[in-house]
This record gives C-alpha cells, sequence and structure tokens, in this order.
C-alpha cells in the first residue's frame, strides 16, 4: 500500500512564500514522475508542475520564474517552493506520483490536497 501525505499549505500574504512538501511511502519499488496540481472550486485540477526521477522539471506558464518543484529520491519526497504568490494561486494543491509498488504494476497516487489562500 502506498500513501501521500502533504504539508505546508497555509494562509500567506500577497507577494509572500510558503513550501509545501509530499512524502509518498509504502511498498515502493520505484518512483518515477512526481509533481503537484491544484483545484479550485468548479474548475479542472491543472497541473502546476513536475520533476521527473533524473530532475527534469516542467512547469505550468502562469507559475515560472515564481515556484521551483524539488525532489529528494531518497526520501521519495517532492517539494514546491512558491515565491511571490498572488490571490490567483489560491486552490488546494495536490501531489501526485507515478509509483510501482512492490509487485505490482505502475500507478498514480494522489496526495489528499493542502489549501493554499492567498489573501491581504
Amino acid at each position: 500500500q502506498v500513501q501521500l501525505v502533504e504539508s505546508g499549505g497555509g494562509l500567506v500574504q500577497p507577494g509572500g512564500s510558503l513550501r509545501l512538501s509530499c512524502a509518498a511511502s509504502g511498498s515502493i519499488f520505484r518512483t518515477y514522475d512526481m509533481g503537484w496540481y491544484r483545484q479550485v472550486p468548479e474548475k479542472k485540477r491543472e497541473l502546476v508542475a513536475t520533476v521527473s526521477s533524473g530532475g527534469i522539471t516542467n512547469y505550468v506558464d502562469s507559475v515560472k520564474g515564481r515556484f521551483t518543484i524539488s525532489r529528494d529520491n531518497a526520501k521519495n519526497t517532492v517539494y514546491l517552493q512558491m515565491n511571490s504568490l498572488k490571490p490567483d494561486d489560491t486552490a488546494v494543491y495536490y501531489c501526485n506520483a507515478q509509483i510501482v509498488p512492490i509487485g505490482a504494476t505502475l500507478s498514480g497516487y494522489w496526495g489528499q490536497g493542502t489549501q493554499v489562500t492567498v489573501s491581504s
């Protein structure tokens, strides 16, 4: 069984910073791409950033230059450093990981979500 546990959300003023963390645990054989998505009410979940096991990153245009995704492969953990936050960044943020569990095939796993609110 594989679990993703997120932490680090909260309330921040415009221009502020937050760092999200997501740790994968359980019977993990290998972890491939990890990423962050976000969702606001009545809208589809959108990709924010991804990072491959080799460190290749990808960002949605609206966060380029402000957000940085990174990972610690030894800890099966992915991070999202968010700087210069804007009210439009307000959303529930979900982490995702493509994982091969021991004795099983590749599947996508989601965290429980963490609320990020940018407001003065």
